[in-house]
């Protein structure tokens, strides 16, 4: 073993393959989402725990293991909810493209194919989207929210288990190599 490994967990290859999509799946699968988080609560208000935006911006950044276009990615489903929420525009662009960010870094060490891994990082970034929404709410805006964990760990669960079925059917939409 005189050689240095790089990788973090034996036989997985830091070179994981970057997924492409149709443009029209980058377009039409974030405004659904958008729209189930502004609509469907209103509806069905026992699923306003569920953050689709934000578990189709985690699957995205995954998928394309690129940091640049996990921020890009984040940004735009980000201010795209901004518009139709009644925050302050930017509050959800900016947690979103740190998200996007470091979802998209995370996905370049470890093979984000399996179920497992991917239920804990969508609990994680979860949790973190929270946090950092909590932060900006009370550092930018002044307003004195209160961050309740217990609360925020049950929904990060439920949001988790609602994502791994979730990536297992946007995992049929990427483009196939000819």
């Amino acid at each position: 073993m005189s050689q240095f490994d790089d990788t973090l967990i034996p036989g997985v290859s830091r070179k994981s393959k970057v997924s492409t999509f149709r443009p029209a799946v980058y377009l039409l699968i974030p405004l659904f989402a958008i729209l189930f988080q502004v609509y469907v609560p209103r509806f069905i208000p026992y699923l306003s725990y569920l953050e689709l935006p934000l578990l189709v911006t985690v699957y995205f950044a995954l998928m394309r293991r690129q940091p640049v276009a996990g921020a890009v990615v984040g940004a735009a489903i980000g201010l795209a909810q901004d518009s139709l929420s009644q925050n302050p525009l930017g509050m959800f662009g900016i947690v979103k493209t740190l998200v996007g960010y470091f979802a998209a870094s995370i996905s370049m060490r470890f093979d984000v194919d399996n179920n497992a891994l991917r239920f804990i990082l969508s609990f994680f970034f979860f949790l973190f989207h929270q946090f950092f929404f909590w932060v900006l709410a009370r550092g930018l805006l002044g307003q004195s929210l209160e961050f309740q964990i217990p609360q925020t760990i049950i929904f990060g669960f439920l949001n988790a288990v609602v994502a791994v079925p979730l990536f297992l059917i946007l995992d049929r939409l990427k483009t196939r190599d000819r």
